[in-house]
């Protein structure tokens, strides 16, 4: 299998072309800082994946910007620290200042060259709006949880997709979904029959970060640390 056989991407946004866990973090400071705890950034992230997973199961329909603001709230319950619901808003509202990795306008860039660009993400249409001036390319489709009415894992949001590009004439093989989570993508993807790429951005650390750790069969085809990798294996394809 190559990267040439497909003709689109799907993405995941958050944690693969955002750096959400970066972004999550900042946001946490006043919280953590109102609470004068001093605890590891995996800790706090892994705190994060336990009540956004939580929330998602219970609220699917609940927009993102809301949906943070009740994982906040219940962050402090459990920290037991006390801030007004202005902070807990303001958490929720955090997402289009979240930073776009180093690699990812760059690789878009060239990968746009060669493939249409599909958004696949957990987030609101709001959010989305605010990250995707960082990323500086046209998508040629988004799909917020919004838009579906739910969120991954649930098999909803690829069946929408899938049935929306099925509906453009592009079929199931050729699509490659891309997405760090193995949890939110790689698992579902494969219950889809997707073929998936990997951007294994936590490479270098040890852990699940701000994603719950993944269940059996989340397998991929490729595997690359960064989308500037695989942008560059996408060029080595080419002139080999």
């Amino acid at each position: 299998m190559r990267l040439h056989d497909f003709r689109v991407l799907t993405f995941d946004c958050y944690g693969t072309l955002i750096d959400w866990e970066s972004g999550i973090h900042e946001a946490l400071q006043p919280l953590l800082q109102k609470g004068g705890l001093d605890l590891p950034r995996d800790e706090v992230l892994e705190a994060f994946a336990r009540h956004e997973s939580t929330q998602q199961a219970e609220t699917p329909a609940m927009p993102y910007a809301e949906l943070l603001t009740e994982v906040h709230r219940n962050l402090a319950d459990e920290w037991g620290v006390e801030v007004s619901d202005a902070v807990h808003a303001r958490f929720g509202a955090s997402v289009p200042d979240w930073p776009a990795f180093p690699d990812s306008a760059e690789a878009l860039a060239y990968l746009k060259r060669h493939y249409r660009l599909v958004i696949l993400s957990n987030v609101d249409r709001a959010g989305f709006a605010g990250s995707r001036r960082r990323l500086g390319v046209e998508f040629d489709a988004v799909f917020t949880a919004q838009d579906i009415g739910s969120y991954k894992p649930s098999l909803r949001n690829f069946e929408h997709m899938l049935e929306t590009l099925a509906a453009q004439g592009i079929g199931k093989a050729e699509i490659l979904h891309t997405a760090q989570s193995l949890f939110h993508d790689h698992a579902p993807a494969k219950r889809m029959g997707l073929a998936s790429a990997w951007i294994d951005r936590r490479h270098d650390r040890d852990g699940w970060g701000a994603t719950m750790p993944p269940p059996s069969g989340a397998g991929y085809e490729f595997r690359f640390p960064s989308l500037g990798a695989m942008a560059a294996a996408h060029q080595a394809e080419a002139i080999a």
